[in-house]
């Protein structure tokens, strides 16, 4: 019962701040809202995202801080990119281990996904790991991602040459896979550390 109290008066205290102080940045917001309220930043943050949800305050759409945990960040709404990623990934990945070659005309789907798998998904994920923000435009990332991909392909069937399982068709869509999922992981974890510095900086 306190606790719900102590959250009802700092929400209060945050709406008042934000109509009368008018914190420039987010970062100010929380550190007047820790003069009164002597708490983890993470949690006076929580507040500020749970009054915005509720439209107790006011924040435009691009200025609405980033969750601090990364598990909040991985919402759909946010990571979306990343959940498709995944999805395609492993739909492909059942596809080509379940539709077999002569069954027409199932094996187009496989074609198809397995070209985007091959061809794009490796690079795409690997350059969103390098710029994980908008440092390149549609048509940049588009050309490099292919690139990349055929570049990383290779490679990868390369190393196989020299394992025990050698190029076959398991091994390197598992690669792939473990590959692309990588990438991609190290992406999201760029991107979420990149939005949450620039969020602290973000005007009110």
């Amino acid at each position: 019962m306190r606790k719900n109290l102590s959250k009802d008066k700092m929400d209060e205290h945050i709406i008042q701040v934000v109509e009368e102080a008018k914190p420039k940045d987010v970062e100010q917001l929380i550190k007047l809202v820790k003069e009164e309220f002597p708490l983890p930043e993470q949690e006076i943050l929580a507040r500020i995202l749970y009054l915005q949800e509720k439209e107790k305050i006011r924040l435009k759409p691009h200025q609405t801080p980033t969750p601090q945990k990364l598990t909040t960040y991985l919402r759909p709404s946010q990571a979306y990119w990343y959940w498709i990623i995944i999805i395609l990934a492993s739909t492909t990945v059942l596809l080509v281990f379940i539709i077999p070659e002569n069954a027409f005309p199932l094996v187009y789907a496989r074609y198809i996904l397995g070209s985007i798998f091959v061809l794009w998904l490796p690079g795409y994920t690997f350059i969103k790991a390098l710029f994980p923000e908008k440092e390149l435009d549609s048509v940049e990332r588009a050309a490099l991602s292919i690139g990349m991909s055929i570049a990383l392909v290779p490679i990868i069937g390369l190393l196989l040459n020299y394992t025990p399982w050698g190029i076959r068709l398991t091994p390197i869509t598992i690669s792939l896979l473990a590959l692309t999922l990588t990438f991609a992981t190290a992406a999201i974890i760029r991107e979420h550390q990149t939005k949450h510095k620039q969020s602290s900086k973000t005007n009110l």
